[in-house]
């Protein structure tokens, strides 16, 4: 008879961690915070240690100026719903990453700061801070880049909106491995 394996901490973590979209409470999300989680997060495999990521901090203070800015580059019907979308969150970070001209550092790039991400999510997932990647549209606006001072050779990768939260989200399924799961016939 096969024994029960008890689940590690990272193995509970991965399995337990969740996209907080919304109901953040009003603990402050603080710029000290962020730095040390990504102290750790920026320990994700990158090629050649390129580490090809930078970002741009938006806390409590700058969120209604942000939020004005970037709420104005949508249509004038849309304005008023975005301002309150990005008025939600207590701070943003948003990631930015190199964007070389070969194809395969651009994968090996993108690859790398998803890793980071992940890894960044997991650690904050730990403190109880919740967090989403947001990839809306405004992330590919040349006017959002602007705002934020993002070089014609970097490219936004997401919004990551965080806040604390009271109310762990759902758990939603995964499709077992096996169903995705196969073997080289060659």
């Amino acid at each position: 008879m096969d024994s029960v394996k008890t689940p590690t901490a990272l193995q509970q973590t991965i399995r337990n961690r969740r996209s907080v979209k919304k109901g953040y409470n009003d603990k402050p999300v603080t710029e000290e915070t962020v730095k040390e989680l990504l102290e750790d997060a920026i320990w994700a495999p990158t090629h050649g240690v390129r580490q090809p990521w930078r970002f741009i901090f938006i806390g409590p203070e700058q969120k209604e100026t942000f939020a004005d800015k970037v709420a104005a580059t949508y249509p004038e019907d849309r304005q008023e719903d975005r301002r309150q979308y990005f008025r939600e969150p207590n701070a943003f970070l948003i990631i930015v990453m190199d964007e070389p001209d070969s194809q395969k550092q651009w994968d090996e790039n993108f690859g790398a700061t998803a890793c980071m991400i992940q890894n960044f999510w997991l650690l904050a997932w730990e403190r109880k801070l919740g967090v989403v990647w947001k990839t809306n549209r405004h992330i590919y606006d040349p006017t959002v880049k602007e705002i934020l001072d993002v070089g014609e050779d970097e490219k936004i990768v997401g919004f990551l909106h965080l806040g604390y939260f009271d109310e762990k989200p759902i758990k939603k399924a995964r499709i077992p491995v096996e169903d995705k799961f196969s073997r080289f016939k060659g």
